[in-house]
């Protein structure tokens, strides 16, 4: 077996890091975990761990590209709304990871924070993926031939975000429950 350079050491200790992160803030919530705490997860002191991201905010930003990711492969080749309403319902076990989502979220309004980009190519693959499922759902038949499946798309993902922000201040709203009700009205309504 051929033994890596310390480019493929940088990239599995990153993926480490990532993965603790992960972990952690899932665990533990986004404001209760310092990135002391992080650091002393993975082995390093904290400039250790920011070496292999460059800062906190792009630390915390591949965090939230990886969930991301994950969320939208677990959403399979043909997505419907029961599972995206299980990455929802997902979120309830994770609080930390929705409230960093919903803080990095606010802080992107302003163009020169570093989530900014992140947010709008998250929204745009989001709305991608939501404008197919969409659009199969019209084709089926489902919904109106009329609606406007980007539309819809971007109405989702803000009734997602609001969800979140509320779910997050009170957690007895179910989440899950309410994307399922708007997906019936919207069904109902074809």
């Amino acid at each position: 077996m051929k033994e890596r350079g310390p480019y493929g050491k940088g990239i599995e200790r990153r993926e480490q890091i990532l993965d603790a992160t992960l972990r952690t803030i899932a665990e533990r919530g986004f404001h209760a975990t310092s990135v002391a705490e992080l650091a002393d997860a993975v082995g390093l002191s904290q400039s250790g761990l920011l070496h292999y991201f460059g800062s906190k905010e792009a630390l915390f930003i591949a965090v939230l590209r990886r969930r991301s990711e994950l969320d939208i492969a677990s959403l399979g080749p043909d997505p419907d709304p029961s599972t995206y309403a299980t990455i929802i319902e997902r979120n309830t076990k994770v609080p930390g990871l929705t409230e960093l989502f919903t803080h990095m979220q606010a802080a992107a309004a302003d163009h020169r924070h570093p989530a900014h980009e992140f947010m709008i190519e998250h929204y745009r693959r989001s709305s991608e993926v939501l404008t197919s499922m969409l659009q199969q759902l019209q084709d089926d038949g489902a919904i109106s031939s009329s609606a406007d499946t980007r539309a819809l798309a971007t109405q989702v993902l803000a009734m997602t975000d609001g969800l979140q922000s509320r779910w997050l201040i009170d957690p007895t709203i179910d989440m899950a429950a309410e994307l399922e009700s708007f997906w019936q009205m919207l069904i109902r309504s074809a």
